[in-house]
């Protein structure tokens, strides 16, 4: 793995392998010392065009977490922000001794651009890029969903199984979501069957190429499917011209629609979870006693999400020469 820009770029093997990675990097999180010495010598760059405090942070820990060095670029207040452009800030990285560029850009196609555009040596992970990708969210979300449904509800051992023959149902703003892109195509890789549940409104075309359902019925997905997993998608009003309007009514319809209550909570089958990609606007795409329920595990996600990418920085970085994880050292 030299990169990786999108879901697409792991196939079925590739895409448990680093699930599997990731779990004997959770394993070494529970250790009084957490550090490995995996990337001792190695630069790791943040480079956000885009605000994401939560990635950024994930990163951050995961890189710091196997002993890298760790520099945060952010283009607000920097020389981006006074009209320098990607190749010059890339190739200033570069100078600088990167070993690899996480980035996140607001335009789609930005990491491709920078992984192939030789401005830069280093191996670039996409850590979302405008309505396109963001492999990351979906591989902590397939490991997240692995956990809690393959092999005894995560009381048995995973390893090299997919989520074949699982129930995902994605909802919520398909339309602007980076998230859901990326989960289908990973979510297909892996064996799961995948509906994507929307208003017509934000459901983006040419979808029916998609490996997944459509849906425009919440209610009838959660009782004709029994899904195994709910992942509600937030509405992403930035993205959306006149601050959200145009797409539904008003915020009362859409969660009236759409919204994860507490009813359609309690019809979800017993075994089922309920996950978000966050932030989350409690009230509109999930409510609060859906958020809190002992089902959800957004919070879950959020620690999966640095296990995920110690692992897709260990693989870049430290090659694959060796099947297992090095835990022995701190």
């Amino acid at each position: 793995m030299r990169h990786l820009l999108s879901a697409q770029d792991l196939d079925r093997d590739a895409a448990i392998r680093v699930l599997d990675t990731a779990g004997q990097m959770a394993a070494t999180q529970a250790r009084e010392i957490k550090k490995l010495p995996t990337l001792r010598g190695r630069t790791v760059v943040n480079l956000f065009f885009e605000d994401s405090t939560r990635t950024r942070i994930s990163f951050e820990t995961a890189a710091k977490r196997l002993s890298a060095d760790v520099i945060n670029f952010s283009a607000k207040g920097s020389s981006v922000s006074k009209g320098e452009s990607l190749k010059d800030t890339a190739q200033t990285l570069q100078a600088m001794g990167a070993d690899a560029v996480v980035i996140r850009h607001q335009a789609s196609g930005a990491p491709h651009r920078l992984a192939h555009s030789g401005w830069t040596n280093g191996a670039v992970v996409n850590a979302g890029d405008g309505t396109h990708q963001h492999p990351t969210q979906a591989l902590l979300d397939a490991y997240t969903i692995r956990r809690h449904l393959v092999g005894d509800g995560g009381r048995a051992d995973v390893s090299g199984r997919d989520l074949q023959g699982l129930r995902v149902a994605i909802v919520g703003d398909v339309l602007h979501s980076r998230v859901a892109r990326s989960n289908v195509q990973l979510l297909h890789t892996l064996g799961a069957e995948v509906t994507l549940v929307a208003p017509p409104t934000l459901v983006p075309v040419g979808v029916e190429a998609w490996p997944a359902r459509v849906s425009y019925d919440l209610d009838a997905v959660l009782a004709d499917e029994q899904p195994d997993a709910v992942m509600m998608l937030r509405v992403q009003r930035e993205r959306m011209s006149n601050a959200g309007g145009g797409f539904f009514p008003s915020p009362v319809e859409y969660s009236r629609g759409y919204g994860l209550d507490g009813r359609r909570l309690r019809n979800l089958a017993e075994h089922a979870i309920v996950m978000h990609p966050g932030p989350m606007n409690r009230g509109l795409e999930i409510s609060a006693e859906a958020a809190d329920s002992p089902r959800a595990v957004i919070v879950e996600q959020v620690a999966n999400g640095v296990a995920v990418r110690m692992a897709v920085l260990y693989m870049l970085l430290a090659g694959e020469q060796t099947t297992n994880v090095k835990v022995d050292a701190a």
